[in-house]
């Protein structure tokens, strides 16, 4: 036994904290430009600025920017006070701190420019993606470092959580991010169609879980308890809400797929375990909640601790409506609808928000050694924010529920209520302004709450804290010898069968299962008796053996998280009776089809257009056929969407003639009054790249896209006769432009989704002197178009 000066580093939590409230501002900010874009289109700013660039900017900076940093902060902070030791190393906190906001800084710069994969919360390209693997490897690095330095044998419960958020985001990041690259700011996914959806929201889900959840949770479980002077309510509760948590959630990806071409195998399994989260979900919260036990008095008097409660209390709604919009028939009204969103900032700003405001104002008073300035000023922050968040959630309850009714709605007959899906738009245009209002309610908390820790910022000074640690004996020695306990604990053998048996329940048929459901039970109760019986025998709990042992709980949460991936993942992905074929496959886009759908995914239109017919009754009437997975054979990456604030395109191809979509691209109230949809009129002055068709066919097919050499030498060919067919058909209405527009490119797409063949190629030009005979490009393209307006 020794007595050893600490002194922590407090510099490393100052900086995180900072780069958090900096990027939160910018992040909310451009939410509530986007949310008035919605509202009002002229405040789009054509082409950088417009809402299908900013929307991806805005969630990128509030997920990873303003909580990021925010997290970061906190586990710094706790780790520390928790192992009772200085961060390993201060170089590597540096560079992990620095790298992250040169990340942030990419992201910010390349969105805008339309840089960007597509895929939600992981839309950075693969650069920036490999910059993001090494920040978090070193940050991985200094934190299990300083784990095995600890002066503290015990790893307290919000350690777990950190373990749980290091390893899970570092699979998913790496997986989800698997692409071939054309260029250093281009792209394509090694997954596609069912494939890469599925691959998408096992990270997507996923990430909500691991990046926004589970740290904040071990935050929550260190700065609740510390800020009520309470002891956490159960630690039993505690170590059941983990292990539940961690092996649950990484099932319940597949729930944002419900009626999509995934495979109904893939979909009941998501809806089932996100059924089951309700349980550990509202454990969690309940464990934080009665942690205030005897001293709820306290959050009368501190603003900390109101937002504490509330963010713990929003985090219940928000698992609570999870689970309820993963059950199928709730989300055949919900998906595509403003209820997601609304669900989304029930967690971002209910939970994530006000657990961050919370640890600010418990923090920074203490890492500058005086008083907050203005308890006053965070009651008035903590109403603004709470009332913002009430107008944000309702507005969107109620639009969401008004775009899935009006939706559905059909006549005796069996037509549609409402045929246009601008009625939609027009009907719930003031619940986006309410929303705007919500908006700028929570941000003006936000600059409250800026100018309280400046002033309390500018009235202390900064210092590390130091402190005098009594040190039994080396952790290494004191550990050596008890991984074999850990690994021959019959409660480990236990719960591993339980879990099997629980994952082979919802594979079986229902007699089969009801067996397995029983046995579950019966070995659940003789691994219960087993513990109880060895904890009377005065020998130390399995539990107890693996808290004491970071690397074999680091592996243990592995392989739970592990578990639910590849059970969901390699069937879809290497089976191929998993993603059953009902009728003809995709053909090849062609070589202008495909800069056109890289324009597509460049300008942003998957975020408010679907390419996803459900088999919905009336979305057979609104769009035609429901869409199969063979249709998406070779979307690298897939372009499903997950909101509607425009129509479902899978089926646009052929419904309007070329000049329609040329109309509607450069000022889309032309030929829909009424829409939100910003202008893009850029698109008709700038020009794709030809020479660059044939490298992004030649990656294709190494992607398995079966073109042949003769397609790729002749891609500039193809592309100049398809282009020219457009052109020419412009041409008859009076519209002037090139075959190499982007505009060209962009239609030949669009008139491409759901049909096997798109515009088809007009003829090579005749030589000098020799008249072109018949009815023309101009009359084929019109006919292929589906008619002129």
């Amino acid at each position: 036994m020794r007595q050893e000066r600490i002194e922590y580093d407090d510099t490393i939590v100052r900086h995180f904290t900072f780069a958090s409230i900096l990027f939160g501002a910018v992040g909310l900010l451009v939410g509530v430009w986007i949310a008035t874009q919605l509202a009002w289109w002229q405040a789009n700013v054509e082409p950088w600025f417009n809402f299908s660039r900013l929307r991806p900017l805005h969630t990128n900076a509030v997920i990873f920017a303003f909580v990021g940093n925010m997290m970061f902060a906190g586990i710094y902070y706790s780790t520390q006070r928790l192992l009772k030791v200085r961060m390993a190393s201060d170089l590597l906190s540096r560079i992990h701190f620095w790298g992250w906001q040169a990340i942030i800084v990419a992201a910010a710069i390349t969105l805008p420019l339309g840089i960007t994969t597509s895929k939600e919360y992981a839309e950075l390209e693969w650069p920036i993606d490999i910059a993001i693997a090494a920040v978090w490897v070193v940050f991985a690095v200094n934190f299990f470092w300083t784990l095995a330095k600890r002066n503290e044998k015990h790893l307290y419960v919000a350690l777990w959580f950190y373990i749980a958020t290091i390893v899970t985001v570092a699979v998913l990041h790496v997986v989800n991010s698997l692409a071939l690259p054309l260029s250093p700011w281009k792209s394509y996914s090694i997954f596609s169609g069912v494939q890469d959806a599925l691959v998408q929201w096992w990270y997507g889900h996923n990430a909500v879980a691991f990046f926004l959840t589970t740290p904040i949770l071990g935050i929550m479980y260190y700065f609740l308890p510390k800020a009520a002077e309470r002891p956490v309510y159960s630690y039993r509760l505690s170590i059941v809400h983990f292990w539940s948590l961690v092996f649950m959630y990484i099932w319940a990806g597949p729930h944002h797929l419900l009626y999509t071409a995934l495979p109904e195998w893939a979909q009941s399994l998501g809806m089932v375990f996100s059924l089951m989260l309700w349980a550990p979900s509202w454990g969690g919260m309940l464990n934080g909640l009665l942690t205030l036990r005897g001293a709820w008095h306290k959050v009368r008097e501190e603003p900390v601790l109101k937002f504490f409660v509330a963010g713990v209390t929003f985090y219940g709604m928000a698992t609570f409506e999870g689970p309820l919009l993963s059950i199928k028939s709730v989300s055949a009204l919900a998906h595509y609808t403003d209820w997601i969103i609304g669900h989304v900032h029930t967690g971002a700003l209910g939970w994530n928000g006000l657990m961050a405001f919370g640890m600010f104002y418990w923090l920074i008073p203490r890492i500058y050694r005086t008083p907050l300035h203005s308890r006053r000023a965070a009651d008035a922050h903590f109403w603004m924010a709470l009332l913002g968040i009430v107008a944000y959630m309702l507005s969107m309850w109620v639009s969401g529920v008004t775009q899935g009714l009006m939706w559905k709605a059909t006549a005796a007959d069996g037509t549609l209520t409402y045929p246009s899906f601008v009625e939609t738009l027009l009907a719930i245009r003031p619940m986006y302004v309410v929303r705007v209002l919500g908006g700028t309610l929570y941000l003006a908390g936000f600059l409250l709450m800026i100018w309280n820790l400046w002033k309390t910022v500018r009235a202390g000074k900064p210092a590390n804290a130091v402190v005098e640690v009594m040190v039994e004996e080396p952790p290494a020695a004191r550990e050596r010898g008890g991984i074999g306990q850990v690994l021959a604990g019959r409660p480990l053998w236990f719960t591993v069968l339980a879990f099997g048996l629980s994952t082979l329940f919802v594979f079986l048929s229902t007699v089969p299962a009801i067996v397995v459901a029983v046995l579950v039970l019966v070995v659940s109760e003789i691994g219960y008796v087993v513990a109880k019986r060895e904890a009377a025998a005065g020998k130390p709990s399995w539990f107890g053996l693996i808290e004491r042992r970071p690397l074999a709980f680091t592996v243990l949460t592995l392989i739970a998280i592990l578990v639910g991936g590849v059970a969901e993942l390699l069937p879809t992905i290497l089976v191929k009776q998993a993603v059953p074929v009902t009728g003809a496959a995709q053909h090849p886009y062609s070589a202008l089809e495909l800069q056109g759908r890289d324009l597509y995914v460049r300008e942003g239109c998957y975020v408010c257009h679907s390419q996803m017919v459900r088999p919905l009754i009336a979305e057979f009437s609104r769009y035609g056929d429901a869409s199969r997975a063979e249709e998406f054979l070779y979307d690298h990456p897939f372009q499903w969407g997950s909101k509607r604030t425009g129509p479902d395109l899978h089926r646009e191809g052929g419904k309007y003639p070329n000049l329609w979509h040329y109309t509607h691209l450069i000022d889309p109230r032309a030929t829909s009054p009424g829409s939100n949809m910003p202008p893009y009129a850029a698109l008709a002055a700038h020009r794709i790249d030809p020479e660059l068709a044939a490298e992004k066919l030649a990656l294709m097919q190494k992607l398995g896209v079966p073109y042949t050499n003769e397609q790729i030498d002749g891609a500039l060919a193809d592309q100049q006769a398809q282009g020219r067919t457009i052109v020419a058909d412009l041409a008859v209405s009076g519209v002037e432009t090139t075959w190499d527009s982007e505009i060209v490119a962009m239609i030949a797409y669009l008139q491409r989704l759901g049909r096997d063949e798109g515009v088809a190629r007009a003829p090579a030009p005749a030589p000098e002197g020799v008249a072109q005979t018949g009815a023309g490009a101009a009359g084929d393209a019109q006919a292929s178009a589906g008619g002129s307006l």
